[in-house]
């Protein structure tokens, strides 16, 4: 009996162990397990992932422009077989062909023509690798722009679970004061019976306990809300929980090292300024001219023969084939005039696209003051809150002490109570601020793993 005892408590000693283990490394994935969900889910994000692979399909777009088009077609038409030699302006007319006619006659003839028409332009003297190159461009501006949303939203998500987690620890504090404050009615009841303290008090602790049980209503409802929050960011109706106190019991020990460049929102605006700098080579290109080349086998047939004899069903069968091929070369003689006003308006644009990318520098070196800042300050707070929470516990204990053998008023003890609460409260955000600090700091180096690797 005593055997199966001792092999009992060695097996429950294993599981819990086992089990310590897997929550242990559970918790100390939760974070990259959460970023991970995000970018998988999260719709925005979603979207700029089609959107790179909607531009990597534009730059095949570009490339194809060198495959020719070959259409072949066949027509059959019912009309009258007047005709007159000179030119007219094609658009808005239909082509008439043939000879012209001895005088105006009304009459129609069918008539058909089927053809294989093939277009090529080989040699464009630099526009289809103009178009290629603004197609590239575009790529890299788009998968910039996600990066950038993807990091954007990364931080989102960091800063919404530390206040989960935060959220977490205050209603702990919030119930702990409640079950203190609900002890401390008991105890003043019986110092009332016993006639120490006078029947007011009894009154006033109760509505201490009320206070107290608000409190801690307004502590779940805030958790709730970072809650859902999460989730939304998180896309995810699951029902989110976390017990990770690392963040209230750590710090983190390698400051990072300011390096802006390599700032997603950096990459954005110098991937903007490279857009309009391919813009504007697709602009200049258009005034280079485009060499094509074209091939025809076609076939027509006529309701009326060559000596005029009218036979106008002959019109439905092809009685005439041929076939031709050349080339044409294009020149936009006056396109240069034309562009140019749109090349100055390209130059103005890419000036002030590096106007905003200065402009961004200039946001990210104060803000990286600013972050060096906050987490100094944050440090410098971590190190008074623990002495302001062990002074307010030391007060509260002697005054707890002296109000229970009626050398203290009520007043006094309340306000002992008030201070703990501060200093509980006070000594888990202050651990909690250097994390949002340090986050801080991240985000502005452009490197979120500065943080992960802190936490992991």
């Amino acid at each position: 009996m005593k055997l199966q005892r001792i092999a009992s408590i060695v097996i429950f000693s294993m599981v819990m162990l086992i089990c310590l283990n897997a929550t242990a490394q559970r918790q100390s994935n939760t974070l990259t397990q959460l970023l991970q969900l995000a970018e998988k889910n999260y719709p925005l994000l979603k979207s700029k992932i089609l959107d790179i692979q909607a531009a990597q399909k534009s730059i095949d777009v570009s490339k194809s422009t060198l495959i020719p088009s070959l259409d072949a077609s066949y027509q059959m038409n019912y009309a009258t077989y007047n005709n007159i030699t000179g030119m007219a302006y094609p658009q808005f007319l239909v082509p008439i062909s043939g000879p012209p006619s001895t005088g105006n006659n009304m009459n129609a003839v069918f008539g058909s023509a089927a053809s294989l028409l093939l277009n090529w332009q080989p040699i464009t003297f630099g526009q289809r690798n103009a178009q290629v190159d603004f197609a590239k461009a575009g790529l890299q501006f788009t998968n910039a722009d996600a990066q950038n949303e993807i990091f954007q939203h990364k931080i989102k998500v960091i800063n919404a679970y530390l206040d989960v987690l935060t959220a977490t620890e205050l209603v702990k504090v919030y119930q702990n004061n409640l079950q203190r404050t609900a002890t401390n009615l008991q105890a003043v009841q019986s110092l009332v019976i016993s006639g120490i303290r006078p029947g007011v008090d009894t009154a006033l602790f109760k509505a201490e306990v009320s206070k107290a049980k608000v409190e801690l209503l307004n502590s779940h409802k805030y958790k709730e809300q970072t809650r859902i929050y999460l989730s939304q960011l998180l896309a995810s109706d699951n029902n989110l929980s976390f017990t990770d106190t690392m963040y209230f019991v750590k710090l983190p020990l390698n400051l990072p090292v300011a390096d802006s460049v390599k700032h997603p929102l950096i990459n954005l605006y110098n991937s903007n300024i490279a857009i309009g700098l391919a813009r504007k080579k697709v602009l200049s290109k258009t005034t280079m001219p485009t060499l094509g080349v074209w091939s025809t086998l076609y076939a027509r047939g006529s309701g009326i023969s060559y000596n005029g004899t009218v036979k106008a069903t002959d019109g439905l069968g092809l009685q005439r084939f041929n076939y031709g091929i050349g080339l044409q070369l294009s020149i936009p003689l006056l396109q240069s005039v034309k562009i140019k006003p749109q090349l100055q308006q390209q130059d103005f644009l890419i000036q002030s696209n590096q106007e905003k990318l200065n402009e961004i520098k200039l946001q990210l070196k104060k803000q990286n003051e600013l972050a060096d800042t906050t987490l100094n300050n944050a440090f410098a707070i971590t190190k008074e809150s623990p002495l302001f929470l062990e002074s307010a516990q030391f007060s509260y204990k002697a005054m707890q002490s002296r109000y229970q053998s009626g050398l203290a008023n009520i007043s006094d003890f309340m306000q002992a109570q008030y201070a703990l609460i501060k200093a509980e409260t006070d000594y888990k955000l202050s651990y909690m601020g250097v994390w949002k600090a340090f986050l801080f700091k991240a985000a502005v180096n452009g490197d979120l793993n500065l943080f992960i690797n802190q936490v992991n």
